[in-house]
């Protein structure tokens, strides 16, 4: 058997072709050197790649893949990621395209591989988080110690390779920005393989993580703001693709708004390490003319990625910026920044724009690997990509989401000295009995709010917003409830949430007893009729809960909730009852609930619609085959 090889052996192969593309003139010139070049390949017995070591952790399939034998047969694309990595997460829209194109019957498999740039990233509990984050449904394997990377001499993140039905190495793509010419090499190597008789039809054993886990009402809560003002809260419901507005109260608002505003946006661009300004009204930025609202602008970062700091703001190098706090007010006058791949907490002035660093990283501007988790002052504090910075102005304190470190730290602008104030270090999600005794799983949002006496922080991985009182020294949940929603639309959810409170405008509809037997099943036909001139919103999550409160094993682990996206015919819902009966002191019953989303039919206004069903059940002592079928009709 071949000896195995590395990227180094294909770098003066590909080169090549890369000229000739480069000079190419049409599609199917282009297509004709890609063809040559993989005929060229055939002739080489030496770029067989080492297979995936044993014992690695996988998500999204049903077990370990090998080039030996589930991935034997296949063009193999493999994508070299990190998952703090903007860039590789700017690639994923190109794999997906590929994936809705080619199937795997087509012979087509992407596995992604996960090398870790931070310690944090390693643990497998956050890049399960990550793919379901980012909605990745193809394979995934854990390279913690990036062995395969360092095998084939993989150099930055994002790398995608290429890898032929005998495990041969093809093409390598660096950094993103590459569609079109994925798409060239993986086209063309699919028909060329399968001219040869090479590609294989056979599935590949897939279990999305996504399918394993309960709805909740957020996911992923990214950022948080608090609009004093109106007493209501915005957050950034990163998994659903939705800002929800809540009282402060939990109560879901469904509408967007905030409080008084300034004549400027200020935008943090991850993707090109850059902070940029919109203009609300015309204004203008230091040294720079009038803007007219409505235009954006950049206003700091060069655009490499870099831990720069510089007096010319444009000549500044950010690395990932994620998350800003403004304290305009005197003496502070700049915008703070957490600077997420630096793992820096960066000040921009907003007299000149001048760049400074205030705590973590180090003094070489090249180095993005200063990362930690040390208390101390300025360079010697150490952070692990912070990714929310907020601004208490009545204390002159700024707090941090420390958020590969699990952490809330402060930091005093005036001594630059940074400290722990919330999170054990380890990710969790343990409420107590103190700020440092609670966790967190990867926080990526904070704000203030009552003064500065209370921190509000997005949990992301663990789907919570929390609260922290600085005063009591205690942490709580937040709790979130669709109870009272005003009549406004939601956004796309990616599927029914937990449970809420029907709101007290909500239908209760009590039906007559329904003698039933153990072991039956009771199918619940729900026929709904929405009021004149209106249809279901699209794409809002209408959806359904069956319950049996008191009575839980009713129900036991059936699914008790599901969409709801059409009404033209009844939507049948079926509860198998257990055949063995425990004993209970109140008259069993199923509570069938519902809400719906439904907007007048030429556009305009739409409303929440709830209603609950109660059926109660006369079980006889004698178990039984087969389904009794009840009506449960309302009209809204």
């Amino acid at each position: 058997m071949a000896s195995k090889c590395n990227l180094s052996a294909l770098f003066p192969i590909q080169s090549q072709l890369d000229d000739a593309l480069d000079n190419a003139t049409n599609q199917q010139e282009k297509e004709n050197l890609v063809y040559q070049y993989l005929k060229k390949l055939d002739d080489k017995d030496d770029l067989r790649i080492p297979d995936f070591d044993e014992g690695l952790e996988w998500l999204n399939t049903e077990g370990p893949l090998s080039f030996t034998r589930e991935l034997a047969g296949k063009v193999v694309v493999l994508d070299f990621f990190t998952y703090c990595c903007i860039n590789c997460i700017h690639i994923l829209p190109d794999l997906h395209q590929l994936e809705k194109k080619h199937s795997v019957k087509d012979g087509l498999v992407i596995v992604g591989v996960h090398s870790a740039k931070f310690p944090n990233e390693k643990v497998l509990q956050n890049v399960q988080s990550a793919v379901l984050r980012y909605n990745i449904t193809h394979p995934v394997v854990n390279d913690g110690d990036a062995r395969l990377w360092h095998e084939l001499e993989v150099a930055c993140w994002p790398t995608l390779v290429l890898i032929g039905p005998r495990g041969n190495l093809l093409f390598s793509l660096v950094g993103e920005g590459h569609r079109e010419r994925l798409a060239l090499f993986t086209n063309t190597s699919l028909r060329h393989y399968r001219d040869q008789v090479l590609l294989s039809d056979h599935l590949v054993g897939t279990k999305l993580y996504r399918d394993s886990l309960p709805p909740s009402l957020l996911s992923f809560p990214g950022k948080v703001a608090v609009d004093s003002s109106r007493k209501r809260l915005a957050i950034a419901d990163t998994g659903h693709h939705r800002v929800l507005v809540v009282s402060n109260i939990g109560l879901v608002l469904y509408s967007i708004g905030g409080g008084e505003e300034d004549n400027m946006l200020w935008v943090a661009m991850a993707g090109t390490h850059q902070i940029w300004a919109l203009f609300l009204e015309n204004g203008k930025l230091p040294k720079r003319s009038e803007s007219k609202a409505g235009t954006c602008v950049r206003f700091a970062g060069s655009g490499n990625e870099e831990n720069r700091n510089n007096a010319y703001p444009q000549k500044a190098g950010f690395a990932q910026p994620s998350g800003l706090a403004p304290a305009p007010e005197e003496p502070w006058g700049c915008l703070y920044v957490a600077d997420s791949e630096s793992s820096t907490v960066r000040s921009l002035a907003l007299k000149d724009g001048a760049v400074k660093l205030l705590v973590g990283g180090e003094r070489d501007p090249l180095n993005l690997f200063a990362f930690g988790d040390v208390d101390g002052k300025g360079v010697d504090a150490k952070l692990q990509h912070p990714l929310g910075v907020a601004w208490a102005p009545d204390q002159g304190l700024l707090y941090v989401a420390d958020s590969y470190n699990h952490k809330i730290k402060v930091v005093d602008p005036k001594t630059r000295q940074c400290l722990v104030v919330a999170g054990t270090g380890e990710a969790g999600d343990v409420l107590g009995p103190g700020l440092t005794e609670s966790s967190f799983n990867e926080p990526g949002g904070l704000c203030v709010g009552e003064g500065g006496r209370v921190l509000y922080v997005a949990d992301t991985n663990n789907h919570h917003l929390k609260v922290l009182d600085l005063d009591t020294k205690t942490v709580s949940l937040f709790p979130i409830s669709l109870e009272d929603a005003v009549d406004s639309a939601p956004t796309k959810s990616s599927g029914p949430c937990k449970v809420p409170k029907l709101p007290k405008s909500a239908s209760r509809v009590k039906m007559p007893p329904l003698a039933v037997s153990p072991g039956q099943t009771v199918n619940l036909e729900l026929v709904l009729s929405l009021p004149e001139g209106t249809k279901l919103t699209e794409d809002a999550p209408s959806f359904w809960t069956l319950s049996a409160e008191g009575n839980e094993w009713l129900v036991g682990n059936q699914v008790v909730t599901g969409d709801i996206q059409n009404l033209s015919q009844p939507l049948s819902i079926p509860a198998i009852l257990p055949t063995v009966l425990k004993a209970t002191e109140s008259s069993p019953s199923l509570t069938l609930s519902v809400w719906v989303y439904c907007c007048l039919a030429g556009g305009g206004a739409c409303m929440m619609k709830a209603a609950s069903f109660t059926q109660p059940l006369q079980i006889g002592s004698t178990p039984r085959n087969g389904s009794v079928t009840v009506t449960l009709a309302h009209a809204f």
